[in-house]
């Protein structure tokens, strides 16, 4: 099969984040690009859901980042609630 080639501007750090994460995968950015490109052809459309989330999960997601509202607790207290 004939490979093409792709070229794309992304954000600095958003490439070092991704990369690690793919290297911790055991995948390059290209194996990665050619599952989102084959899952694209599969689902006929973006595989996943994209939207704007409302504005109360905008607020808790800003929230979140701040620190604000959020609790810590161990696993175990997870499993019993």
């Amino acid at each position: 099969m004939k490979n093409a080639v792709i070229n794309a501007r992304i954000e600095s750090d958003l490439k070092v984040d991704v990369e690690l994460i793919l290297k911790n995968l055991g995948l390059s950015a290209t194996q990665a690009i050619n599952i989102f490109y084959q899952q694209i052809k599969y689902h006929n459309g973006i595989p996943f859901e994209i939207k704007i989330p409302n504005e109360e999960t905008q607020k808790v997601i800003e929230e979140s980042r701040k620190g604000i509202n959020v609790e810590d607790f161990s696993f175990d207290e997870l499993k019993r609630k």
